[in-house]
């Protein structure tokens, strides 16, 4: 008699989940910040250098302002500081700033995350295997190339995103499509893949993490807790 196939535990996948993207965070935040300042860099002047030459200039200097910064006054204290400010600046607008352009990346790139991901996932079970037997090596570099093909995808509404988030009130009074015609504009085309060589950098270890975490933990919970 053939074994019953085990129901999907929510409660599993939600804990699993919830750790993959710790180790996501872990491994990809240093150059997630480098990915932000990059992008929302202002375009150099006339025979001036820009102010980031590359993605290993933007990481020295970022580094450097940060340990500089911290024996002085900041913005912001924590995120918790940061929202109570934001909010007492431009209200419940103002936390969820930029939503739209969030969704018009996140919706599209994630489908690609998680179809290359299971995809590969299969192309690399050998015949008579299950997925669940995939060795540790093959989840990393099935989960590494979905995270390169999730922001390929991404990128454009994330610069745009950014640009946006960062801007001062009413800069941009119609939304992303006033960030778009300023960059093209001012930038050109080009200029929507800002960051991208950091991002790329960060996308196939950091989301290696992400996956290699989120299946430990799923196999983990599985032997600790068989019936949950």
């Amino acid at each position: 008699m053939a074994d019953q196939v085990k129901p999907i535990s929510p409660l599993k996948n939600l804990l699993a989940g919830g750790f993959g993207g710790m180790c996501l965070v872990f491994v990809g935040h240093p150059l997630d910040t480098v990915k932000v300042r990059l992008q929302t860099q202002p375009p150099s002047l006339p025979g001036q250098p820009p102010m980031y030459s590359g993605t290993f200039d933007c990481f020295r200097k970022t580094l450097i302002r940060e340990i500089q910064a911290s024996s002085g006054d900041t913005k912001y204290t924590g995120p918790l500081d940061c929202a109570k400010k934001v909010y007492q600046e431009s209200g419940i607008r103002g936390i969820y700033k930029g939503t739209v352009l969030t969704l018009m990346r996140d919706v599209p790139a994630s489908g690609m995350y998680f179809m290359t991901y299971e995809w590969l996932k299969n192309i690399f079970t050998p015949e008579g295997k299950s997925v669940n037997e995939l060795s540790v090596p093959r989840i990393l570099v099935a989960g590494g190339i979905a995270g390169i093909f999730n922001w390929a995808v991404a990128i454009p509404p994330d610069v745009l995103k950014s640009r946006f988030q960062t801007a001062p009130p009413g800069k941009y009074p119609n939304g992303f499509k006033d960030v778009l015609r300023e960059l093209i504009r001012d930038e050109g085309v080009t200029s929507l893949y800002k960051g991208f060589n950091a991002v790329m950098i960060r996308a196939f270890p950091a989301n290696a993490a992400c996956f290699l975490g989120f299946e430990v933990a799923m196999k983990f919970l599985n032997w600790a807790t068989p019936n949950l």
